[in-house]
């Protein structure tokens, strides 16, 4: 049982600049949710951060809302939050399938996500691995942010269109008109 396993954990980050993070939560159950908003707000202040907290409807939108602050605001990690408990149709391997997807889509853009919603068999899981006195995975998921945040400081500035970049039309370099 995972509550009796022992795991060994990094040193919270220290930042030189202020840290402010986005945590978006999909309140479906919401003493759950309670819960890891709670262990991750606690987290992030911690390491003297600020944070703002917003909610959607499920845990598929949690990566939109993220990819929509990231255009539209200026936070700098996120914390994604919610709890899917399996139930009787293969909706659950959906939403766990692809809320998890996107976030690491988003994450491999360069994107700083600690990834915190639960997927569960039962409402008891959800419960214990919830509790900020106890697992903490909304404490977890805010300490995930937090780390790659680090390192994305540690290595440098933002870097936008991580990953694919088009070629560069060879006509427009010779002319001097390439804007790359």
């Amino acid at each position: 049982m995972a509550s009796t396993e022992t795991h060994h954990t990094l040193d919270r980050p220290e930042f030189d600049k202020p840290v402010k993070v986005l945590i978006v939560v999909a309140p479906y159950y919401k003493d759950i949710a309670d819960q890891l908003v709670k262990g991750a707000e606690a987290e992030i202040e911690a390491c003297g951060g600020f944070h703002e907290c917003i909610q959607v409807p499920g845990a598929l939108e949690v990566p939109t809302a993220i990819g929509i602050a990231e255009r539209m605001s200026n936070f700098d990690a996120y914390v994604a939050l919610g709890c899917v408990i399996r139930g009787e149709t293969t909706h659950y391997d959906t939403v766990c399938n692809d809320s998890s997807r996107a976030l690491t889509l988003l994450g491999l853009q360069g994107l700083c996500i600690g990834n915190g919603i639960l997927t569960v068999e039962t409402y008891e899981q959800a419960r214990v691995r919830a509790e900020a006195e106890g697992q903490n995975k909304g404490g977890g998921a805010a300490a995930a942010a937090l780390h790659l945040l680090a390192l994305s400081r540690k290595w440098g500035a933002s870097r936008r269109g991580v990953g694919f970049q088009p070629a560069r039309d060879e006509y427009q370099i010779a002319k001097g008109t390439d804007t790359a």
